[in-house]
């Protein structure tokens, strides 16, 4: 999910502002599907005001990213092109476990093997389609979200 004030898009735009380098995961292939906080938070009032209402949603923003194109979407907003360099995900869980050691660990083994595994629905899952939401996507968002992260600039994305 993203949204304002959140602990995914804030950190990742900080870090491509400061960054020549940006490390990725893997190659960064791994597909991602975020969705708005705001539409979420929708989705769950409108399916517990319906009793008759499904319980169960996969509820993916409308565009499927990888990793990488991801953080390419976010470094175009910022007006900057860092070199993303791929890491395996093998040093990654080797940084982990040290970085568990600290107070507050940038990093945790489970949030590796979480980037591991493609994150979205399902196809043919109930979604935000079927609660009769338009899902707000990643670009519609994202100047008002990384305007937040420190007064970083707001450049529109290349088509």
């Amino acid at each position: 999910m993203f949204g304002r004030g959140d602990a995914f898009l804030i950190p990742i735009a900080r870090m491509l502002r400061r960054l020549p380098a940006f490390p990725l995961f893997g190659r960064g292939q791994t597909q991602l599907q975020p969705a708005h906080v705001e539409d979420v938070a929708e989705a769950i009032a409108k399916v517990m005001q319906n009793p008759r209402s499904p319980m169960c949603y996969e509820l993916g923003g409308p565009r499927i990213y990888t990793y990488r194109s991801l953080l390419e979407v976010i470094a175009r907003y910022l007006g900057k092109k860092p070199l993303l360099v791929p890491m395996p995900f093998g040093l990654w869980h080797a940084l982990a476990s040290v970085a568990e050691m600290l107070p507050e660990p940038p990093i945790t083994r489970n949030q590796v093997e979480l980037m591991q595994l493609d994150n979205v629905a399902s196809p043919g899952a109930l979604g935000f389609g079927e609660l009769r939401i338009s899902a707000t996507s990643l670009e519609d968002a994202l100047p008002a979200i990384v305007g937040l992260a420190g007064g970083l600039s707001r450049v529109p994305p290349v088509p």
